[in-house]
Protein backbone atom coordinates (compact mmCIF):
# COMPACT_ATOMS: atom_id res chain seq x y z
CA UNK A 1 0.00 0.00 0.00
CA UNK A 2 1.16 3.80 -0.87
CA UNK A 3 1.78 6.14 1.43
CA UNK A 4 -1.71 8.52 1.50
CA UNK A 5 -1.41 12.51 1.48
CA UNK A 6 -4.10 13.47 3.99
CA UNK A 7 -4.99 17.49 3.66
CA UNK A 8 -6.58 19.39 5.67
CA UNK A 9 -9.95 20.58 3.97
CA UNK A 10 -11.05 24.24 4.08
CA UNK A 11 -14.42 25.68 3.75
CA UNK A 12 -13.71 25.45 0.27
CA UNK A 13 -13.36 21.79 0.14
CA UNK A 14 -17.42 21.74 1.94
CA UNK A 15 -19.36 20.50 -0.89
CA UNK A 16 -17.16 17.46 -1.87
CA UNK A 17 -16.14 16.70 2.06
CA UNK A 18 -20.22 16.62 2.17
CA UNK A 19 -20.97 14.73 -0.90
CA UNK A 20 -18.53 11.66 0.26
CA UNK A 21 -20.01 11.36 3.54
CA UNK A 22 -23.70 11.14 1.67
CA UNK A 23 -22.38 8.61 -0.49
CA UNK A 24 -20.34 6.61 2.59
CA UNK A 25 -23.65 6.33 4.92
CA UNK A 26 -25.74 5.33 2.38
CA UNK A 27 -26.10 1.97 3.61
CA UNK A 28 -25.21 2.99 7.33
CA UNK A 29 -27.49 0.97 9.84
CA UNK A 30 -28.32 3.56 12.19
CA UNK A 31 -29.07 6.30 9.12
CA UNK A 32 -31.04 4.48 6.84
CA UNK A 33 -32.96 3.47 10.09
CA UNK A 34 -33.64 7.43 10.43
CA UNK A 35 -34.32 8.44 6.61
CA UNK A 36 -35.53 4.92 5.18
CA UNK A 37 -36.36 7.04 1.91
CA UNK A 38 -33.79 7.20 -0.63
CA UNK A 39 -35.07 10.71 -1.91
CA UNK A 40 -35.53 12.15 1.68
CA UNK A 41 -32.42 10.79 2.95
CA UNK A 42 -29.99 12.22 -0.29
CA UNK A 43 -32.17 15.90 0.55
CA UNK A 44 -31.55 15.78 4.27
CA UNK A 45 -28.47 14.12 5.19
CA UNK A 46 -26.20 16.90 3.62
CA UNK A 47 -27.82 19.03 6.16
CA UNK A 48 -27.03 16.47 8.80
CA UNK A 49 -23.62 15.99 8.04
CA UNK A 50 -22.95 20.21 8.15
CA UNK A 51 -25.01 20.09 11.84
CA UNK A 52 -23.27 16.98 13.12
CA UNK A 53 -19.61 18.07 11.67
CA UNK A 54 -19.23 21.03 10.24
CA UNK A 55 -17.89 22.88 12.74
CA UNK A 56 -14.88 20.40 11.60
CA UNK A 57 -13.86 23.10 8.97
CA UNK A 58 -13.14 26.05 11.34
CA UNK A 59 -10.92 24.55 13.50
CA UNK A 60 -8.84 22.51 10.82
CA UNK A 61 -10.55 19.22 11.79
CA UNK A 62 -12.12 18.23 8.32
CA UNK A 63 -9.42 16.25 6.17
CA UNK A 64 -9.38 14.41 3.23
CA UNK A 65 -7.42 11.98 1.63
CA UNK A 66 -6.85 11.29 -2.58
CA UNK A 67 -8.65 14.05 -3.67
CA UNK A 68 -12.11 13.23 -1.60
CA UNK A 69 -11.79 9.71 -1.81
CA UNK A 70 -12.44 10.16 2.13
CA UNK A 71 -12.76 12.35 4.72
CA UNK A 72 -13.14 12.62 8.41
CA UNK A 73 -14.77 15.32 10.54
CA UNK A 74 -12.91 16.03 13.69
CA UNK A 75 -13.93 18.28 16.50
CA UNK A 76 -11.29 19.71 18.84
CA UNK A 77 -11.70 19.75 22.53
CA UNK A 78 -15.01 22.01 24.07
CA UNK A 79 -16.13 22.24 20.19
CA UNK A 80 -19.60 20.43 19.31
CA UNK A 81 -21.98 19.63 16.77
CA UNK A 82 -25.30 22.13 16.12
CA UNK A 83 -27.40 20.40 18.29
CA UNK A 84 -29.98 22.85 17.95
CA UNK A 85 -29.62 22.01 13.98
CA UNK A 86 -29.24 18.69 14.35
CA UNK A 87 -32.45 18.37 16.63
CA UNK A 88 -34.18 20.60 14.29
CA UNK A 89 -33.80 18.61 11.23
CA UNK A 90 -34.42 15.19 12.80
CA UNK A 91 -37.52 16.36 14.17
CA UNK A 92 -38.53 17.83 10.71
CA UNK A 93 -37.38 15.20 8.27
CA UNK A 94 -37.25 11.63 10.52
CA UNK A 95 -40.18 9.71 10.28
CA UNK A 96 -42.85 10.31 13.40
CA UNK A 97 -42.54 5.87 13.81
CA UNK A 98 -38.76 6.46 14.66
CA UNK A 99 -38.65 10.03 16.26
CA UNK A 100 -38.87 8.73 20.54
CA UNK A 101 -36.54 6.07 19.85
CA UNK A 102 -34.02 8.14 17.64
CA UNK A 103 -34.40 11.16 20.77
CA UNK A 104 -33.34 8.13 23.05
CA UNK A 105 -30.18 7.28 21.49
CA UNK A 106 -29.01 10.94 20.70
CA UNK A 107 -29.56 10.81 24.90
CA UNK A 108 -27.82 7.99 25.30
CA UNK A 109 -24.77 9.51 23.23
CA UNK A 110 -24.44 12.33 25.39
CA UNK A 111 -23.94 10.29 28.42
CA UNK A 112 -21.26 8.28 26.57
CA UNK A 113 -19.20 11.57 25.80
CA UNK A 114 -16.27 11.91 28.16
CA UNK A 115 -16.50 14.11 30.77
CA UNK A 116 -12.50 15.38 29.98
CA UNK A 117 -11.54 17.76 26.84
CA UNK A 118 -11.22 15.16 24.06
CA UNK A 119 -11.32 15.01 20.13
CA UNK A 120 -14.32 14.08 18.77
CA UNK A 121 -15.01 12.19 15.50
CA UNK A 122 -18.75 12.61 14.59
CA UNK A 123 -17.84 11.49 10.96
CA UNK A 124 -15.17 9.25 9.10
CA UNK A 125 -16.64 7.87 5.75
CA UNK A 126 -15.15 6.82 2.20
CA UNK A 127 -16.79 6.96 -1.23
CA UNK A 128 -18.10 2.97 -1.68
CA UNK A 129 -15.93 2.51 -4.56
CA UNK A 130 -12.84 3.50 -2.92
CA UNK A 131 -13.63 1.99 0.17
CA UNK A 132 -10.86 -1.10 1.66
CA UNK A 133 -7.91 1.13 0.23
CA UNK A 134 -6.68 2.24 3.50
CA UNK A 135 -7.81 5.59 3.18
CA UNK A 136 -10.01 5.35 6.81
CA UNK A 137 -6.55 4.09 8.53
CA UNK A 138 -4.88 7.03 6.67
CA UNK A 139 -7.61 9.44 8.12
CA UNK A 140 -7.45 8.17 11.72
CA UNK A 141 -3.39 7.62 11.93
CA UNK A 142 -3.85 11.96 11.11
CA UNK A 143 -6.33 12.39 13.04
CA UNK A 144 -4.96 10.32 16.12
CA UNK A 145 -1.69 12.07 15.59
CA UNK A 146 -2.66 15.22 16.67
CA UNK A 147 -4.55 13.81 19.74
CA UNK A 148 -1.18 12.07 21.01
CA UNK A 149 0.79 15.50 20.04
CA UNK A 150 -1.32 17.04 22.55
CA UNK A 151 -2.69 14.22 25.25
CA UNK A 152 -5.72 14.17 24.55
CA UNK A 153 -8.15 11.40 24.06
CA UNK A 154 -10.59 10.72 20.66
CA UNK A 155 -13.86 9.48 21.39
CA UNK A 156 -16.48 7.83 18.80
CA UNK A 157 -19.50 6.14 17.69
CA UNK A 158 -19.14 3.52 15.17
CA UNK A 159 -22.72 3.49 13.59
CA UNK A 160 -21.53 0.56 11.68
CA UNK A 161 -20.56 -2.71 13.38
CA UNK A 162 -18.21 -3.42 10.42
CA UNK A 163 -16.13 -0.69 11.22
CA UNK A 164 -15.27 -1.43 14.83
CA UNK A 165 -12.39 -3.90 14.22
CA UNK A 166 -10.86 -1.00 12.41
CA UNK A 167 -11.05 1.55 15.07
CA UNK A 168 -9.99 -0.96 17.88
CA UNK A 169 -6.66 -1.26 15.48
CA UNK A 170 -6.35 2.05 16.17
CA UNK A 171 -6.78 1.51 20.08
CA UNK A 172 -10.09 2.40 20.67
CA UNK A 173 -11.65 0.74 23.27
CA UNK A 174 -15.40 0.32 23.18
CA UNK A 175 -17.44 1.89 26.55
CA UNK A 176 -20.34 -0.19 25.60
CA UNK A 177 -23.93 -0.15 23.61
CA UNK A 178 -26.22 2.77 22.71
CA UNK A 179 -29.90 1.53 21.41
CA UNK A 180 -33.35 2.45 22.01
CA UNK A 181 -36.37 0.36 20.74
CA UNK A 182 -35.72 -0.78 17.24
CA UNK A 183 -32.69 1.20 16.77
CA UNK A 184 -29.78 -0.70 15.37
CA UNK A 185 -27.01 -0.51 17.91
CA UNK A 186 -24.40 2.52 17.94
CA UNK A 187 -20.82 1.44 19.54
CA UNK A 188 -19.26 4.27 21.58
CA UNK A 189 -15.48 4.03 21.86
CA UNK A 190 -12.62 5.92 23.31
CA UNK A 191 -8.91 6.26 22.95
CA UNK A 192 -6.32 7.51 26.00
CA UNK A 193 -3.36 9.55 23.93
CA UNK A 194 -0.55 7.46 23.69
CA UNK A 195 3.13 8.57 24.53
CA UNK A 196 5.09 9.78 21.49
Amino acid sequence: MTTQSVEIATSADEAAVVAVMTLAFANDPITRWSWPDPRVYFEQFPRFVRAFGGNAFDHAGAHRVEGYAAAALWLPPNIHPDEEAMGALMQSTVPESVQADMFAVVEQMGRHHPKEPHWYLPLIGVDPPRQGQGHGAALLKYGLAACDRDGTAAYLESTNPRNVPLYQRHGFEILGTIQAGRSPAITPMLRKPRRR
